[in-house]
C-alpha cells in the first residue's frame, strides 16, 4: 500500500505540467477614516469564491480562472461596493482597495455574513474548535496557554516552561489525544520540537477535534486530535519577536518567507529559542526541611534544578503557485533542548539535584500539494519526514538534597548519600536513546461534483530505537536490545452535501495496523556446549478496524445541528510499550490497545450581527464508552515518594458530559468569550465503578478584550486583556474506602487563576509592544499529581512584522 501511494505521488508530480496558471486578487477594506474593517465579506460574483478580511482588513482570493468578474465587498452597517476585474492569461496578482461608507439606513437589520475558514471547519458536523493565533502571537502567550482557553480542552502541565504536558479533551487525555503538525504526528519530531517550544507566530491556526477525528487526520486518536497548521501562505512576509519575564524567561522567534514572483521560487525559514530558570516558589506538604531527629519544618522554597532551554528551526525551499504544484518544498527541521529534572512523578521531600535530560532531532521533510490536478476536483497532498532523534538522561550525583538547595541531613545531622548512587532509584546513568524515525502522510481526494467528494488517506509512522548507557560495561551494552515500532493507518471518506449545502455529511472507515519488535541478545549453549550470543525476538502484528460519521444541518442561516460518532482505536505508543527513563516511565510490553465508541450532539448559533453586536453560541453533549483504557494504575493508596510510573489497562469505563461556549463582540472593539466543560469519567476497577483519579471534571474559562483606537498616536491601537481560569477540586487518588478521613491529603484544591495584559500596536502596524501579568493574585496552582505550577509572573514582549516588501 505504501508503494502504491508513492507511485501515485511520483506519477502526479512528473506529469502535472499541463495545468493552467490561475490568478489571484488581494487588497484591503477600510472605512472613511482609514480604519481597517475586519471580517468584511469579499466574494466574486458568479463563482463560489469568497473570503472574509483579516484583523487588518486585508484579503486574498486565489485560483481565479480566466474571465471577467465583479468583486463585491459588504460589511454590516456599510454600503456594498463592487469592482470589475478581468483575468487574462499570464496575468499577475490584481490589487483592489475598498473604502466603504457607513449606511445609517440599515443599522436595525440583523445581518448574517459569509463564513470564515474557521466557521466552515466548525460547521461540518464534527465537535471541533478552530483557533486563530494571530492575536495571541502578539502577546506573551504560549501555544499551550492558547489551547487551555479552548472549550473542552484542559492542559495538564507538570510544572513550568518545558515541563511534561498532556492534553485532555472531554475527559480523555494523555496519549488518547493525538497532536499533529500539518497532519504529521508531532511525536515524530521528538521532545525538542513540541508545543512548549513552537511560538504562536509560526502557527496559522489550530484545529481541535473532540472524540471524532476526520479521515484526513488518519491516526489512532481515541479521544480526539489537535492539528497545528503552520503558515503556508505564498506571500512574502517577515515576523520577529522577543520577550523576557519572570524566572529569567526569554523567548524569541523569527520566521519569514520570500517568493520570486516570476518563477514562483519560494524560500521560507523559522527559528525559535526559549529559556527559563523555572525558579518559581513552591510550598505544601512535600516542601519541608528535615532537621535533627527527623523533625520536618514546612518552608517556601524556590525550585533550583528546573532550568529549560530549547532551540530549533525549520528551513524550506521550493515552489508555490506554479502550474505543477500549489506547494512543493524540501526542507530540514532541527531542534535541541536541555531540561533539568527537579523531582520524579511527585514533588518529594528530597528533590533532585543535577539530574537532567538532553534531546535533539534532525529531520528532512518533503511537502507537495496540488489542487485540480489533471482534472478539476482532483487534489493531492503529501507530507513526509525522515531523520534521527536522540535523547540522553544524565544522573550521576549520589548526594541527597533538601528544598533549600543544600545537602540533606539525617536525624543525626550528617549529610548522606543514596545507596543507589543517583538521584532517582535505579543507579547512576548516562542513558541514551537513539531513534531513526519516519512519517509520511498521503492524501488523494476527488470532488465528483459540488455535492459529492471521496478521499483516501494513509499515514505511516516508523521508529527504530536503540538504548545504551555509557556507565554500563562493554558486556552490558553488548546485551542492550533494540525496539522497533511501525504503524500504518488507512482511511476512506465519502462526503455529501445536499439541500443547498444545508446538509453536510461525512462517512469514513479506518484500518489500523501496528507491528512492534523487541530484540534482546542472550547467551545460550549450542549443541557443542559452547556459549553463543543469540537474539531473542518478540514481535506482534495487530490489526483493527474503525468507522464513523459526522453530519450537520443548517435549519436557518447560522443555526446548525451537529452530530458525529466513531468507533475509535488507540494503539499503545512507544513510551507505553517500551518505557522511557527520561520521563520516569517503566516498560509494559503486555499492554493492550484501548477502544471507545464516541458520540457527539451539539448546536451552533451564529455568527449573528445585530447593529454593532456580533455573537456566537455553541454547545455539545458527548459520551465516550471506553474499553481497556490506558492510564496510570488506579490505586487506593499510594506512596507520595514514588518516582516511577507505568501505564496499564485500567479497565472499561464511560465519560459523559457537556461543554458550551459564548463569543461576543461589540463594534470590533469589545470582546467577551466564556466556556464551560463538565463531565463524569467513571471506570470499573475490580468490579467497582469509581471516578477516574487525577482528572478535573469541571472547568470554566473566560476572557475580556477592549481596543482603544488612536491612543497616544493616530492610527494606533491599545488592547487590554483579562483572562480567568477555573478548575474545580479533584483527587489524584481514589477514595480510601468508605472512611473518608485523610482523603483531603490527596485532593487538588479548587483553583482560580487570572491574567491581565496590554498590547500597543504602533501606527504602521509593524511594531507591537505587549505586557502581561500571569496569575495576578499569586494563587497556588496545581496539576498532575499535585505538582505546583508557577505563581505570579511578569512578561514584556516586542513583535515586529512586515506583511509585504
Amino acid at each position: 500500500m505504501k508503494n502504491f501511494f508513492t507511485v501515485i505521488f511520483l506519477s502526479l508530480f512528473l506529469c502535472a505540467q499541463s495545468q493552467e496558471i490561475s490568478s489571484s486578487v488581494s487588497g484591503t477594506v477600510k472605512d472613511n477614516s482609514g480604519k481597517p474593517l475586519p471580517f468584511a465579506s469579499v466574494f466574486i460574483e458568479g463563482l463560489k469564491l469568497g473570503v472574509l478580511t483579516d484583523d487588518n482588513g486585508q484579503f486574498t482570493i486565489e485560483k481565479i480562472p480566466l474571465g471577467k468578474y465583479n468583486v463585491i465587498v459588504s460589511f454590516i452597517g456599510y454600503t456594498t461596493q463592487s469592482k470589475a476585474i478581468e483575468i487574462i492569461e499570464n496575468s499577475s496578482n490584481i490589487k483592489l482597495n475598498y473604502i466603504l461608507k457607513e449606511n445609517v439606513e440599515n443599522l436595525d437589520e440583523v445581518n448574517v455574513n459569509g463564513k470564515s475558514k474557521e466557521t466552515q471547519i466548525e460547521t461540518k458536523g464534527f465537535a471541533v474548535s478552530a483557533i486563530k493565533t494571530e492575536e495571541a502571537s502578539l502577546r506573551n502567550i504560549q501555544t499551550n496557554e492558547l489551547l487551555n482557553t479552548t472549550v473542552g480542552v484542559k492542559i495538564r502541565q507538570n510544572g513550568g516552561l518545558g515541563s511534561e504536558v498532556t492534553y485532555s479533551l472531554n475527559g480523555l487525555s494523555g496519549n488518547s489525544v493525538r497532536i499533529f503538525i500539518d497532519g504529521i504526528p508531532i511525536s515524530t519530531y521528538g521532545n525538542s520540537f513540541n508545543l512548549n517550544s513552537i511560538p504562536p507566530s509560526m502557527i496559522k491556526n489550530i484545529e481541535v477535534y473532540k472524540g471524532v477525528v476526520p479521515g484526513h487526520l488518519a491516526d489512532d486518536a481515541l479521544g480526539g486530535a489537535i492539528n497545528i497548521v503552520l503558515h503556508n501562505d505564498a506571500k512574502t512576509n517577515f515576523n520577529a519577536s522577543v520577550s523576557y519575564g519572570s524566572f529569567n524567561t526569554l523567548q524569541a522567534s523569527v520566521n519569514g518567507l520570500y517568493r520570486f514572483e516570476k518563477t514562483g521560487l519560494t524560500v521560507k525559514a523559522s527559528l525559535f529559542h526559549n529559556y527559563s530558570d523555572n525558579d518559581y516558589k513552591v510550598s505544601g506538604r512535600s516542601v519541608v526541611v528535615t532537621g535533627l531527629g527527623g523533625v520536618q519544618t514546612p518552608i517556601t522554597a524556590r525550585r533550583f534544578n528546573d532550568a529549560y532551554r530549547s532551540t530549533g528551526g525549520k528551513a524550506e525551499i521550493g515552489y508555490t503557485d506554479v502550474k505543477w504544484a500549489d506547494q512543493f518544498f524540501v526542507g530540514i527541521t532541527g531542534s535541541d533542548d536541555y531540561k533539568e529534572v527537579q523531582h520524579g512523578a511527585f514533588m518529594t521531600i528530597t528533590p533532585y539535584k543535577d539530574r537532567f535530560l538532553e534531546s535533539d532531532a534532525l529531520l528532512g521533510s518533503l511537502t507537495y500539494q496540488k489542487k485540480d490536478l489533471f482534472t478539476k476536483g482532483l487534489d493531492v497532498n503529501v507530507n513526509g519526514l525522515y531523520g534521527k532523534r536522540n535523547r540522553a538522561v544524565n544522573d550521576t550525583v549520589s548526594w541527597a538534597y533538601s528544598w533549600t538547595g543544600e545537602r540533606a541531613i539525617d536525624f543525626r545531622g550528617d549529610e548522606y548519600q543514596y545507596t543507589w548512587r543517583s538521584q532517582q532509584e535505579g543507579g547512576p546513568t548516562l542513558a541514551k536513546i537513539k531513534r531513526n524515525v519516519a512519517s509520511i502522510r498521503t492524501g488523494v481526494s476527488y470532488a465528483i461534483n459540488n455535492h459529492h467528494k471521496i478521499s483516501a488517506n494513509h499515514v505511516y509512522s516508523g521508529i527504530d530505537r536503540e538504548d545504551s548507557d555509557a556507565l554500563r560495561s562493554v558486556l552490558e551494552n553488548t546485551f542492550v536490545g533494540t525496539r522497533d515500532l511501525k504503524k500504518n493507518i488507512y482511511s476512506l471518506t465519502y462526503e455529501v452535501s445536499a439541500f443547498d449545502d444545508k446538509l453536510k455529511t461525512s462517512l469514513f472507515g479506518k484500518h489500523y495496523q501496528q507491528k512492534t519488535t523487541s530484540v534482546d541478545p542472550a547467551i545460550e549453549t549450542d549443541e557443542n556446549g559452547n556459549d553463543v550470543i543469540v537474539d531473542e525476538i518478540i514481535s506482534s502484528n495487530k490489526n483493527y478496524n474503525g468507522y464513523g460519521f459526522a453530519a450537520s444541518y443548517e435549519f436557518v442561516p447560522n443555526v446548525t445541528l451537529l452530530t458525529s460518532a466513531e468507533k475509535a482505536i488507540r494503539l499503545p505508543n512507544e513510551t507505553e510499550v517500551f518505557g522511557d527513563d527520561g520521563d520516569n516511565v517503566v516498560a509494559n510490553s503486555s499492554i493492550d490497545p484501548e477502544s471507545s465508541n464516541n458520540y457527539n450532539l451539539g448546536f451552533r448559533f451564529g455568527n449573528f450581527n445585530i447593529k454593532k453586536h456580533a455573537f456566537t453560541i455553541s454547545t455539545n453533549v458527548f459520551t465516550r464508552n471506553i474499553k481497556d483504557r490506558i492510564g496510570l494504575p488506579i490505586e487506593t493508596s499510594l506512596n507520595i515518594d514514588d518516582e516511577l510510573i507505568v501505564y496499564v489497562n485500567q479497565g472499561s469505563g464511560t465519560s459523559k458530559g457537556f461543554d458550551a461556549q459564548l463569543n461576543y463582540s461589540y463594534n470590533n472593539n469589545f470582546g467577551l468569550n466564556f466556556n464551560i466543560s463538565k463531565f463524569d469519567l467513571k471506570i470499573e476497577n475490580q468490579g467497582i465503578e469509581i471516578d477516574v483519579p487525577n482528572t478535573p471534571f469541571f472547568t470554566m474559562n473566560g476572557g475580556l478584550r477592549y481596543s482603544f483606537r488612536n491612543m497616544i498616536q493616530k492610527k494606533s491601537r491599545l488592547n487590554a486583556f483579562y483572562n480567568v481560569y477555573f478548575t474545580d477540586e479533584f483527587s489524584f487518588l481514589t477514595a480510601q474506602g468508605s472512611n473518608t478521613v485523610g482523603n483531603e491529603f490527596f485532593e487538588v484544591p479548587r483553583q482560580l487563576a487570572q491574567d491581565i495584559g496590554l498590547s500597543y500596536a504602533f501606527p504602521n502596524n509593524k511594531f507591537v509592544l505587549s505586557f502581561d501579568i500571569k496569575n495576578i493574585f499569586d494563587e497556588p496552582v496545581y496539576d498532575n499529581l499535585s505538582v505546583q505550577k508557577p505563581g505570579r509572573a511578569f512578561y514584556l514582549k516586542l513583535n515586529y512584522a512586515i506583511n509585504k516588501f
